[in-house]
């Protein structure tokens, strides 16, 4: 089992952030709080949480145990 978790955890948060980007910026003026669009805000978190996430995947591939 060498499936690393953060490998999904990145894909779905990258996914859903950018579908929440695509949405405030389509949307951005009917669906502001306050005068925030918090769909854009949120997006944007969420695809540099996955990305942080995907890029640690990358970088901390397998390694055998030294003995």
């Amino acid at each position: 089992m060498g499936l690393d978790i953060r490998w999904p955890i990145g894909l779905m948060f990258s996914i859903i952030g950018v579908l929440l980007v695509i949405e405030g910026a389509r949307f951005g003026a009917s669906a502001q709080a306050l005068n925030i669009n918090i769909n854009l805000i949120w997006g944007v978190v969420l695809v540099v949480f996955g990305a942080l996430m995907l890029f640690g995947a990358i970088r901390g591939g397998k390694k055998p145990p030294t003995s």
